[in-house]
């Protein structure tokens, strides 16, 4: 029996020629895979228009874009403005749709503010699109946070979507405003469920935005880290270079369009042994000293844990060509010697 689309793995979709002159808008970009985002795209020759609303503690910050600071645009404006959208999403031929609040800690201690960006301005966007550019392409930032508690792992698209927090429903109605602009309106879209992703460029003021970012602070620190529960709790890992290389991906793949896609990694790996790589790379920078402590599971955090996570990505790898690149140690040494060389401008 012939091979559906689907199962026959595609060879990787080339993009490298499909962004030259083209304009590009990022919202969210000057926040972590955003900024890293405009940055390939100034590689590609894209002509790139950042926009952010640079609200505090979301993550956007100038210096992100500082080695392409005089050939991007920045626009400082909140998606949820529906007149800036209307007018920023004109002549544009893609759009990487970053905006967002993604701490579920906050959702749930501010679950309307979480409902407006992550729901309401998408709507906005998307009707702006729909009324001044109804040619462009969108790649929407999603998570595996949708899913919720797993049933069983690796977690595939066809997997239930019961989320355990504010954020989670948000997003997952944020997701589906795509595919469903994509199937009534033609409004190209597609969306990619990201799993913790880490890099230069992270957020690391608070620890407000997931374990990743603030493991590393306090690794660099020479603080002890505090793990929860017994560090047994797997996850998958994807360095921003890659989660940066599947959106470029999608965009210009239009057999993607109105479909949904996880990203990941394999192995996965558990928090005690993500803690022990982070601290022997930080050790070589002659970090690292603060070590490790279990510590009990606080309430708050413990209500929305969703447990194990790793999900199955074969369903881009087969129909995109995207398999991550880089392992979870040169991704966290990569990343350590950036904040060691940049970190006044990331800490507080």
């Amino acid at each position: 029996m012939a091979e559906t689309p689907e199962e026959a793995v595609n060879p990787r979709i080339a993009y490298e020629n499909a962004f030259a002159g083209k304009r590009v808008l990022i919202t969210g970009g000057l926040g972590f895979i955003g900024s890293n985002l405009a940055i390939r795209l100034v590689e590609l020759e894209a002509d790139v228009l950042i926009v952010d609303s640079l609200i505090p503690h979301y993550g956007g910050n100038l210096f992100n874009i500082e080695p392409v600071k005089d050939k991007v645009r920045v626009n400082i404006a909140d998606v949820r403005d529906v007149n800036s959208m209307n007018y920023l999403v004109r002549g544009q031929d893609y759009l990487f749709n970053l905006a967002g609040q993604v701490s579920h800690i906050d959702s749930m201690e501010d679950p309307y503010t979480d409902l407006e960006i992550n729901c309401r301005a998408q709507l906005s966007i998307l009707e702006a699109c729909r009324h001044n550019n109804p040619t462009i392409k969108i790649v929407y930032a999603s998570t595996r946070q949708v899913y919720g508690i797993p049933e069983y792992l690796p977690v595939d698209e066809k997997h239930l979507l019961r989320p355990t927090d504010v954020n989670g429903i948000n997003k997952m109605a944020g997701e589906w405003y795509h595919i469903l602009y994509n199937n009534v309106y033609g409004i190209r879209a597609v969306s990619l469920r990201l799993t913790n992703t880490y890099g230069p460029r992270l957020l690391m003021k608070h620890n407000r935005q997931g374990f990743v970012a603030w493991f590393i602070r306090q690794a660099i620190d020479n603080e002890e880290i505090q793990i929860f529960g017994d560090g047994s709790q797997v996850r998958d890992l994807n360095y921003v270079d890659d989660v940066v290389e599947a959106m470029l991906l999608a965009a210009v793949y239009d057999g993607a369009n109105g479909r949904i896609f996880n990203l990941g990694n394999t192995p996965p790996v558990s928090l005690l042994e993500f803690v022990r790589v982070l601290l022997e790379v930080c050790q070589e920078f002659g970090a690292g000293k603060g070590g490790y402590r279990l510590v009990p599971f606080p309430l708050d955090k413990k209500r929305i844990d969703i447990g194990d996570y790793y999900a199955d990505y074969s369903k881009i790898r087969k129909t995109l060509g995207w398999n991550p690149q880089v392992p979870l140690r040169e991704g966290l040494r990569r990343t350590v010697a950036y904040y060691m060389q940049y970190r006044e401008h990331y800490w507080d």
